[in-house]
């Protein structure tokens, strides 16, 4: 399939096709501020809002609420979800539309035991198609979310109505419902799910679809670590706001018919208010013991430096215990650890390094202002702990060069017409009937990832180790397997990814989601 003419003018703002795109370095020097990003920094512009900006640390910290299953028989745990609309406040005396798992935002987690499966049915009570995909998850093609397998609203799609403003037959497509079948035939783990709608990715989940999804296992049970009321998941994001209290994002068309957003924010959005689980800067009651986080980054495009102000009285901050797609062989160390988009860490506190009352914050070294906390940990009392972080924590299968069968190149750039952009994959927009790249089932590949900007670049099924950066090895926050790999301007990254669970066609793609929405993803199929 050819992109359409239609398509691309729409998405490019009125590019007629992309151009070959320049070398990274000349392009990086070329977008420059015009992208506002710098080292460290994030790709995007800024969206301000309407109304005044919340004050910080008055909010208590809300936990997204664990799901039920609907029924369980020996192999299989049920579940169901309707995506639709619903009024909440997030900013104190305003009324916000989102758009929710349950009508929540966060969406509601799932808790799974690995191995055993999962099925989750969704019904579309919107008024715009949906896909959801399960991120980390190894998942059967069918099921895995990909961006033209529709759920239709329930209340009825016409024929003639928009499928995203392009000339394109929709694939697996279901009316109002559909069963996503996870066989979760992997580790513990700290997943998410969310949309993943064709061309509209960005505007959705911004809206509020996005949710947990937590695997767990026997050998992750068996360790001292924190749980219960002390293992906290944090869906940080952030939003701009309208003076009505709504979300404030840049659509072209705020129906969600025709793709595109206005301006410059197709380089990506940036909120001005920090959520995180859907509170603004919120604060947090603890004892003086540890506490495990599972931190997520849920913004379209924004990355953050965690920090905790102030320091501990000693060792590290954060001690590392997971990565996207479960436990580390063993702990590391951290007092600032940079999250791009979709990345996941598992961390552990440990409270008991500072007195009573104390005030911590969770800062966001990229950032100054506001920008720059993300919420506080109160230390509110003395309480007893029996968790420890054991030096050894999973069986780790740690990849080697020598295992790769094959090595592939894939630029993430802009593609530049008429002063326009797009963004694309080896020069080339995303076409879901072109296959970039056919690994073996079972196989492991080195995967050189080169880019312009910043570009947090996610595969799907597959999970990998960073190989390298800039051909030195991998950083401290790389370690584990992933996902996710957060690739900053001009950068070279190797990843060993290992291709294993499903033959079939998954897509892989940049996780600034105005990147991906302007066509920045590209097909594998496993075979």
């Amino acid at each position: 399939m050819n992109l359409s003419r239609r398509r691309l003018i729409q998405l490019a703002g009125g590019a007629a096709a992309a151009v070959p795109l320049a070398g990274c370095s000349e392009l990086g020097d070329r977008l420059g501020d015009n992208l506002g990003t710098r080292s460290g920094s994030s790709t995007g512009s800024k969206m301000e809002s309407e109304l005044d900006v919340p004050d910080q640390f008055k909010v208590p910290l809300p936990r997204p609420q664990v799901l039920k299953p609907t029924n369980s028989d020996g192999t299989t745990d049920f579940y169901e979800l309707t995506q639709r609309s619903a009024k909440v406040e997030i900013v104190p005396g305003h009324q916000t539309e989102i758009w929710g798992y349950n009508g929540t935002f966060p969406g509601p987690t799932i808790e799974s035991r690995a191995g055993r499966r999962t099925v989750v049915r969704h019904r579309n009570e919107l008024s715009v198609p949906v896909v959801v995909h399960l991120h980390g998850g190894k998942t059967p093609p069918e099921h895995d979310g990909y961006p033209i397998d529709y759920i239709l609203p329930n209340s009825g799609w016409k024929p003639g109505d928009s499928m995203g403003g392009h000339e394109m037959a929709p694939g697996n497509t279901s009316q109002g419902t559909k069963d996503y079948i996870y066989p979760l035939d992997q580790p513990a783990a700290t997943l998410w799910y969310h949309d993943h709608r064709m061309d509209f990715t960005g505007p959705q989940v911004y809206r509020g679809l996005a949710g947990f999804h937590i695997v767990r296992d026997d050998e992750e049970d068996a360790l001292p670590l924190p749980k219960g009321e002390r293992e906290v998941p944090l869906f940080i994001c952030d939003r701009a706001f309208a003076e009505d209290g709504s979300f404030r994002y840049p659509s072209a068309d705020h129906n969600l018919h025709d793709p595109g957003v206005t301006g410059q924010f197709s380089n990506g959005v940036l909120g001005d208010v920090i959520l995180v689980n859907g509170a603004p800067w919120p604060i947090m009651d603890v004892t003086n013991t540890r506490y495990r986080f599972r931190v997520l980054n849920g913004s379209n495009a924004r990355r953050y430096g965690l920090s905790l102000d102030p320091k501990p009285s000693d060792g590290s901050s954060f001690v590392q215990i997971g990565s996207d797609s479960g436990l580390l062989g063993a702990p590391i160390g951290h007092d600032k650890i940079e999250i791009a988009p979709a990345e996941r860490y598992d961390l552990v506190i440990d409270f008991s390094k500072f007195k009573v009352g104390t005030r911590v914050t969770l800062r966001n070294e990229l950032d100054n202002g506001k920008l720059g906390a993300i919420m506080q940990f109160h230390v509110a009392r003395s309480a007893s702990d029996d968790s420890t972080v054991p030096s050894r924590l999973a069986d780790f299968e740690q990849l080697d060069r020598s295992m790769a069968v094959q090595t592939r190149q894939f630029l993430f750039g802009q593609g530049v017409s008429g002063g326009k952009q797009i963004w694309t994959v080896n020069g080339k927009p995303f076409d879901p009937k072109r296959i970039d790249a056919q690994p073996k089932l079972g196989s492991v590949e080195i995967w050189k990832l080169v880019t312009d900007v910043h570009h947090p670049v996610h595969l799907h099924l597959a999970h990998f180790q960073v190989l390298s950066r800039q051909g030195r090895p991998p950083s401290a926050r790389d370690a584990g397997w992933k996902d996710t790999v957060d690739i900053l301007p001009g950068q070279v990254v190797e990843v060993l990814a290992k291709f294993t669970g499903y033959k079939g066609k998954y897509v892989f793609h940049c996780h600034n989601l105005e990147h991906e929405d302007m066509v920045m993803m590209s097909n594998l199929e496993v075979v």
